[in-house]
């Protein structure tokens, strides 16, 4: 689809900012791969191959009497005995002696009267963020070839988590900001234009709302109706959007007395048109020049809420989480340095390119 001679010119000039052009990237591609988290890190293989038909574990639940065994309970892929049942085809010697049976399938040597020949395609990261690794000592334990940024305190892999705590932090951050951020310029427009009492109701409104402590609200919800992440999104929206009410309003209040909103007015155009079509596109740019700040703070605000133990469920595979643990294990320095790492990564892309996108907006550099 071909943009607008305007949107080109916004475009272009994005892309003559470098560094928010390759953070756009840079974030693309992270962000990108995250989402195809359980494709990367998980305990369970993309694809199995048994007596001759397919199945997609990441998808679909399992029993393990699916594979030959004797339990109607998920499948443990990992464990010997269903390995051995899968590559052999439901072979019953793999219930005595599975690992030589492994071994001689792999050498080829493998001979038996009922045999099918099976296979798995395992993830690049053969856990999941909830996984614990079966290594020897104690928790956490450093990084090594099996586990590249090593496991927590409860030995579950490192890397797994910050590939889905990555993406969990996005998401969460994306469906925040952009509620939250609706929320605010409609508010922030109505005030601006409309002035008067309307505008005099909404502050004394938003004075006493944001005068509300969110934290405490968060914790007496969670005591009445327990964590979840949906509760949380729910309650960041009520709490957000009143930072961008300030800067909408200031806007509208300049611009509803310039001569284009007085030449539509006179056409007749309505107030909503007038509102989002003509004065909303001379806004952005103030808009968007806060939305960095919001989009950080969101994902400060979720990382702080975990770290004090009020944010996502414990089984989330929480950012702000690796956080605690890295304070409560100093000895274990590989959890301080990433969580440090993935926090500045995310932040700083997404600083850069929302600078780049506020650039683009602003018509001084637009048509200079």
């Amino acid at each position: 689809m071909a943009l607008s001679p305007l949107n080109q010119r916004r475009w272009n000039t994005f892309r003559r900012n470098k560094r928010a052009y390759w953070s756009l990237w840079i974030f693309a591609v992270l962000f990108g791969l995250s989402l195809f988290a359980e494709f990367l890190a998980n305990d369970k293989p993309i694809l199995v191959s048994y007596r001759g038909e397919l199945y997609t574990p990441i998808f679909k639940f399992y029993p393990e009497t699916t594979f030959g065994g004797d339990f109607k309970t998920e499948a443990t892929y990992r464990d010997p005995e269903v390995e051995c049942l899968i590559k052999s085809g439901g072979v019953e010697d793999c219930f005595d002696e599975p690992e030589e049976i492994i071994e001689e399938i792999a050498a080829d040597s493998y001979a038996a009267e009922d045999f099918h020949k099976g296979w798995a395609i395992w993830p690049l990261i053969p856990y999941s963020y909830n996984t614990s690794v079966d290594r020897p000592g104690a928790a956490p334990l450093p990084p090594n070839g099996e586990n590249l940024l090593g496991t927590d305190d409860t030995k579950r892999d490192v890397l797994a988590r910050v590939i889905h705590g990555f993406r969990l932090s996005i998401l969460f951050t994306l469906m925040v900001t952009g509620a939250a951020t609706v929320i605010g310029i409609l508010a922030g427009a109505i005030q601006g234009y409309f002035g008067g009492w309307t505008d005099l109701v909404f502050q004394r409104v938003i004075e006493v709302w944001s005068s509300v402590n969110s934290l405490y609200v968060i914790i007496i919800m969670f005591a009445i109706l327990g964590r979840s992440f949906w509760l949380l999104v729910g309650l960041m929206i009520l709490f957000g959007w009143t930072s961008l009410v300030p800067v909408v309003r200031a806007e509208f209040l300049r611009a509803r007395n310039l001569e284009y909103v007085r030449a539509a007015k006179a056409l007749g155009v309505g107030n909503m048109t007038i509102m989002l079509r003509h004065m909303l596109p001379n806004a952005m740019v103030a808009t968007l020049t806060m939305l960095p700040f919001i989009i950080t703070g969101t994902i400060s605000a979720l990382a702080g809420l975990d770290f004090l133990g009020f944010g996502l469920p414990s089984s989330a595979p929480s950012l702000g989480e690796l956080t605690l643990q890295a304070k409560q294990n100093l000895e274990a320095p590989w959890l301080a340095f990433t969580a440090f790492f993935t926090f500045a990564l995310m932040l700083s892309l997404l600083i850069f390119i929302f600078e780049g996108i506020r650039d683009a907006f602003d018509p001084r550099k637009t048509f200079s």
